[in-house]
């Protein structure tokens, strides 16, 4: 069986015009495409605006370092098996100051320990969050106060709803069999 015949929702056509102002919105964040992700969330168009929305905010808004929200984004992706969502997103954390290194690294997250020294305490730190929440949910009340002390309340706020915001991502991913599109 093909990956798109073990898909059972299809996606929404690559020159899909409808919602117009939706589509477009969607467009000019992509800068011009729709990847399968959009094509999939454009069966609803009330998740699709939100979704595009709120994760326009996530991705360009916060004041927490990009490069450690990418690391968190990887991290859960790498967690949940969620190929799509790190194969977006290790190339822009490596963008953001990572190394190839620890994105190899990165493959392993929740499975073994991480390399000495090849990331920083807080980046240790965001990926053992980063396990916690993504699974068991709860977190270690001495690793929140070492964070808080660390990033202060928003950006520790920031990076807890970045782990939580793509446990969504990986989620929707998943269960619906979104394949990474031509990177």
């Amino acid at each position: 069986m093909s990956v798109n015949q073990d898909r059972l929702i299809p996606y929404q056509p690559l020159d899909l015009q409808d919602p117009a102002d939706l589509v477009s919105a969607i467009r000019k964040r992509r800068g011009g495409e729709l990847i399968n992700l959009d094509r999939m969330l454009l069966h609803s168009t009330p998740f699709a605006r939100g979704w595009n929305q709120f994760l326009g905010e996530v991705r360009n808004n916060l004041a927490l370092d990009p490069k450690l929200r990418e690391l968190a984004m990887c991290g859960v992706a790498v967690i949940n098996h969620a190929d799509y969502e790190f194969l977006h997103h290790a190339p822009v954390f490596i963008k953001e100051g990572g190394t190839q290194e620890q994105v190899t690294a990165m493959r392993d997250i929740g499975s073994s320990p991480m390399p000495s020294g090849l990331f920083s305490k807080l980046e240790e730190d965001a990926i053992e969050l980063t396990i916690q929440m993504t699974r068991s949910i709860e977190a270690d009340p001495i690793l929140m106060a070492r964070l808080q002390k660390t990033l202060g309340n928003s950006q520790l706020v920031e990076l807890v709803g970045v782990i939580a915001t793509y446990n969504m991502v990986s989620r929707f991913l998943v269960a619906l069999k979104v394949t990474p599109d031509h990177l």
